[in-house]
């Protein structure tokens, strides 16, 4: 049954409530077990009608889909080639993030609040860090090209810097959304992946080992690899807090 215009069950609430007001207003005695019945399905239709999804327009959701699409497609091809022009790395921010989260949450529940939007921002950081540490890597290769990755326009020593501070990003903005309660405390579990940082974090103070480790598979990739083992750990604890959130309704 629909709400309002053809809703048989609230045209009958509605019905049988203006009759028992008259009959109250005329003196007449009201039974009790009558006002209990109609309270009940006044409920009944209060729950039917908020557990009901809300109806979604189609617009935002080809727009979140064509948006995810250009930025995917320009990041290297032309005109643009993002990537270039040291635009690849907030690229990868914007669509991992906000573009990915928000329309997945918008195609699923029909409407996209602010919060959810900046609540997305952490794990747009954590993907971000391993881009920066690909691109940290293949600096000798990018530069003769001309391809100005972030890195190449920053050198070496600067990126690996900014690298850690999208590391440490991803924490102060975990605990900011729960000051604000975009966020449920349960996120916080995000910094059981402290470990993983400190070893991280020491990688990207020291030099590039001049050969791979015992079992390393994507030699020469070295810095995208050591990101990748803190993102890893960070994203799989952040999903948890947020899962175990969603279970127990926190």
């Amino acid at each position: 049954m629909g709400r309002g215009r053809g809703d048989q069950a609230r045209e009958y609430l509605e019905k049988e409530s203006s009759a028992l007001v008259a009959k109250a207003s005329a003196g007449e005695a009201v039974p009790a077990e009558r006002v209990e019945a109609l309270n009940r399905l006044a409920k009944l239709i209060e729950i039917r009608d908020a557990a009901r999804p809300r109806r979604k327009s189609w617009w935002p959701v080809a727009a979140f889909a064509l948006g995810g699409f250009f930025l995917s497609a320009a990041y290297t091809a032309p005109p643009l080639r993002l990537k270039k022009r040291g635009l690849g790395e907030p690229t990868v921010l914007v669509v991992w993030g906000p573009l990915m989260v928000g329309g997945v949450y918008y195609a699923a529940v029909g409407h996209l609040p602010g919060h959810v939007l900046a609540a997305s921002v952490p794990y747009g950081l954590l993907c971000t860090t391993v881009l920066f540490g690909k691109h940290i890597d293949k600096i000798p290769w990018d530069e003769p090209m001309g391809i100005r990755t972030m890195p190449v326009i920053l050198g070496e020593a600067g990126a690996r810097r900014v690298a850690q501070g999208l590391m440490a990003a991803f924490y102060v903005s975990v605990v900011a959304l729960v000051a604000l309660g975009w966020l449920p405390w349960t996120t916080l579990a995000v910094f059981g992946a402290l470990p993983a940082l400190a070893k991280v974090w020491k990688a990207f103070d020291s030099p590039r080992p001049a050969e791979p480790p015992p079992r390393f598979p994507v030699w020469p990739l070295w810095f995208a690899a050591i990101a990748f083992l803190h993102t890893r750990r960070a994203g799989a604890l952040l999903v948890l807090g947020l899962g175990v959130a969603a279970i127990f309704a926190i």
